[in-house]
């Protein structure tokens, strides 16, 4: 069904078949970047509606010089003196010269059920009509679910068209099967969005299981959305616990044979080998005598023993003084460390639970102890679901999951960063998940700042993407080789992009579009410091006079006699 008077004609072919070019007049400015148009069929009579996306706009005509000689004079006024009336489509009258052409991206027939795009493969013939789209159309074909149903997360609106005219949600089945990347600069929103993205997941109508990992104790705010009436149903109140630093436990024998290898430093190949076997022994002794469960006395004991097994004397004492370093290096990091534990961890059950939002507050924590804590919880997660699918789990097992998690991961650039001189701990189970994830319902959202920093195969794996602001030409370049979805023209776009505004593309939306993040409900606690208004409240609460006491040299009482006129004074 075509709609109002068109914007334009179409001229011809386009670069390649999925493009053609328009002429518009556009005095009312309609023809955005990013906008939306249609035009029928060609090659079918009465045939469905064609929708394409303006990629690039460009003048054709202008107003002459002469007119715009005398900034103070509008040029329409001296067309009209001449007698100009330009004829715009339709017959009507359109006061100026400029005309435009389009540069628009063939986006197809809107299948409702595939609820996807049909390419025609065919561009519009020269002289067809084109249309701007209308809102209506544009809610039933951008976003894969409707903004307020079920499985949805209302992100934001249509960047083109006023705010809340055309509402864009995310589909979170998709998101949460195929994984996330939000990609912005800093200050550009992308904590904010992420923020917006939760608030979704923990409505009543989602009620997520989801666990963040905050380096930087952002996201306690969260814990608003427990008192907000728009989060609460007749049967449901959204949980949100905050775990700070000194709450985060990983158990010894929860680490690998990789992961005490990655986190002792400087190891030899023979530290590494004696470190190994030392590690399989305890584990062997434990399945049998405690249920698999052993401390780091108990490494240490197990490294102890192994000296004895050589024969000869002098290999003895090598053994020896191996088992030294290995020693002093356990008990330095391991057993100095507050976050690896004998005893106390994190149960998944705890960590994990519909309708809960649980953020890990990793500041105050070292990176090397970061990435350790994300790889062994990751990694428990992921064995979890893997047992509970195949039915070798018990549902009393306090890290039993009967359900998928999503796990949002702020840096995520530190976890699996590109380049690396030396392999990270965490980077191997985040590249198992996102490539296996999805068939045991374990699922990654990545936010980073600097995606030139971020594993390239970590990336590509996420297969809906938010982007905003990207000004450095290696993010954008990295962007561009591993988001199949985003074009060359919206990666240009992206340096202009204002803070809280977003692109999105990929599985989460049926073609990518511009918008404009919607106002977050509970409160931002990224807000960056406002230094000038910190300095007055220094002044203003009197510190500075106090201060400024403190500093005033202390006057001692002289010794020596006051003198008047010469003589002293007694």
């Amino acid at each position: 069904m075509l709609h109002g008077s068109p914007i334009g004609t179409a001229k011809g072919p386009g670069d390649n078949t999925s493009e053609f070019t328009a002429i518009a007049p556009d005095p009312q400015q309609q023809a955005k970047f990013g906008e939306f148009v249609y035009f029928q069929d060609p090659g079918m009579v009465d045939g469905p509606v064609i929708f394409g996306r303006i990629k690039d706009r460009q003048a054709v005509r202008l107003w002459p010089d002469e007119y715009m000689a005398q900034p103070e004079v509008n040029p329409s006024h001296i067309a009209r003196l001449l007698g100009f009336r330009g004829l715009g489509f339709n017959g009507a009258q359109v006061q100026g010269t400029d005309l435009y052409q389009l540069n628009i991206q063939i986006l197809g027939r809107f299948d409702k059920t595939l609820r996807d795009f049909v390419n025609p493969r065919i561009a519009p013939a020269s002289g067809t009509p084109i249309y701007l789209a209308t809102a209506e159309q544009l809610q039933t074909i951008l976003s894969r679910v409707n903004h307020v149903d079920e499985g949805s997360a209302y992100v934001g609106d249509l960047i083109s068209r006023e705010r809340g005219a055309v509402p864009i949600a995310l589909d979170i089945s998709q998101f949460t099967s195929t994984h996330l990347a939000i990609i912005a600069s800093t200050g550009s929103g992308k904590s904010y969005l992420a923020g917006v993205l939760l608030e979704e997941m923990m409505m009543p109508k989602n009620r997520g299981a989801i666990l963040v990992i905050d380096p930087h104790g952002e996201y306690d705010t969260l814990q608003d959305m427990m008192n907000l009436p728009d989060f609460q149903a007749e049967d449901y109140r959204p949980a949100v616990k905050i775990f700070k630093p000194e709450a985060v436990h990983v158990r010894v024998d929860s680490l690998s044979e990789g992961d005490l290898a990655y986190f002792l430093p400087n190891l030899s190949e023979k530290m590494r080998f004696v470190l190994n076997r030392a590690y399989r022994h305890v584990n062997r002794a434990a399945r049998a005598h405690h249920n698999g469960r052993y401390g780091l006395a108990d490494l240490v004991a197990a490294l102890a023993q192994s000296t004895g097994s050589a024969d000869d004397a002098e290999e003895q004492s090598q053994d020896k003084s191996t088992v030294n370093g290995l020693t002093w290096r356990l008990n330095s990091t391991l057993g100095n460390s507050q976050v690896f534990d004998d005893d106390r961890e994190l149960n998944l059950t705890e960590l994990f639970r519909p309708g809960q939002c649980t953020v890990l507050q990793l500041n105050d924590i070292d990176e090397r102890e970061q990435q350790m804590i994300v790889a062994t919880l990751l990694r428990r997660a992921y064995d979890s679901r893997k047992a509970t699918i195949k039915g070798t789990s018990h549902p009393d097992d306090p890290n039993h999951l009967g359900y998928p998690v999503f796990c949002l991961l702020e840096e995520a650039h530190n976890f699996s960063p590109a380049n690396a001189a030396h392999p990270v701990v965490s980077a191997t189970i985040l590249k198992t998940i996102l490539s296996e994830g999805r068939k045991f319902g374990v699922s990654i959202g990545m936010i980073s700042q600097r995606p030139g920093r971020l594993d390239s195969d970590v990336l590509s794996q996420c297969m809906t993407q938010c982007t905003m602001r990207i000004i450095n030409p290696v993010d954008q370049n990295k962007i561009a080789e591993s988001v199949e979805s985003m074009g060359r023209d919206l990666i240009g776009e992206l340096p202009s992009l204002s803070k809280g505004q977003a692109i999105l593309a990929g599985a989460g939306v049926n073609t990518p579009v511009l918008i404009n993040v919607r106002t977050r409900k509970t409160r931002h606690g990224g807000q960056d410091l406002d230094a000038p208004a910190e300095w007055r409240k220094y002044f203003a609460g009197g510190q500075a006079e106090r201060n400024r006491r403190d500093r005033e040299p202390v006057r001692e009482k002289s010794t020596t006699p006051r003198q008047r006129n010469g003589m002293p004074m007694l």
